[in-house]
């Protein structure tokens, strides 16, 4: 096969790929870092401390991650033709790309509002916040570079995903290694479309270590102006009194 032939079916499979990654991304997020912030907020010692809550959420998010993802998309047809009209191809992919990526991205949010300072939130909280307060002013805030840092994570996780279920008709460039490098033996084909692959993950994590550095160092701008207002206060000289 001539790279004439080759680019069209390249650039299909690619739009595709970025469209099955993408919109699994979006609604992962959408509904990942609810599903994150309340397993946060509903543990042990947390402000909504509530073990039930807590242990059924833990349940559901540990079952989905360990699913096998390729089995997933085949227990999942019937729902997907039900949500979207088909169960194959770059819009059949997207429900079961998204039902695998939500626990997994879950877990990160919750991973990354753990390591939020907890004496911000006493502090927030002493001076009135409540629950909403805390979260949109404290936690997400403070956790953002951490959240970017699981959102490239989950991309990079849904790219693989993605080769997956273009074995088993879901398209993008998994299938076009899989029906064209392996069916057809045109290996050729199959490993442009490997190196392409890797080049989409390497300018992912590129992409999201660049956003999680320039947000860390403006976060870490922020503190110091906040310590240095802090360490003035606390060094300004008393009020002299006059001697008597």
């Amino acid at each position: 096969m001539s790279w004439h032939d080759m680019q069209p079916l390249l650039s299909d499979a690619t739009l595709d790929t970025l469209f099955m990654v993408w919109w699994s991304t979006f609604y992962a997020v959408l509904v990942g870092i609810p599903v994150g912030v309340l397993l946060h907020l509903t543990d042990r010692g947390a402000m909504l401390q509530n073990v039930v809550v807590n242990k059924v959420l833990g349940a559901i998010a540990n079952i989905g991650r360990s699913f096998p993802f390729l089995i997933l998309i085949v227990v999942l047809m019937p729902l997907t033709r039900l949500l979207v009209g088909v169960a194959i191809g770059p819009t059949g992919a997207v429900v079961p790309l998204t039902i695998a990526a939500i626990p997994f991205f879950a877990r990160l949010v919750e991973a990354a509002l753990r390591e939020v300072d907890h004496g911000l939130v006493e502090a927030a909280q002493a001076m009135g916040g409540g629950t909403w307060t805390v979260i949109f002013k404290v936690l997400l805030p403070q956790a953002l570079p951490a959240l970017v840092a699981a959102v490239t994570t989950t991309v990079i996780t849904l790219i693989g995903y993605s080769a997956i279920a273009g074995a088993v008709g879901g398209g993008g460039l998994g299938a076009l290694a899989y029906n064209y490098g392996y069916l057809r033996y045109e290996t050729s084909l199959m490993i442009i479309t490997v190196v392409e692959l890797i080049v989409i993950v390497t300018v992912a994590q590129l992409l999201g270590d660049l956003i999680v550095r320039r947000l860390a160092r403006r976060g870490a701008r922020a503190s110091s102006l906040r310590v240095g207002l802090r360490r003035v206060r606390s060094e300004e000289p008393a009020p002299v009194t006059e001697a008597a």
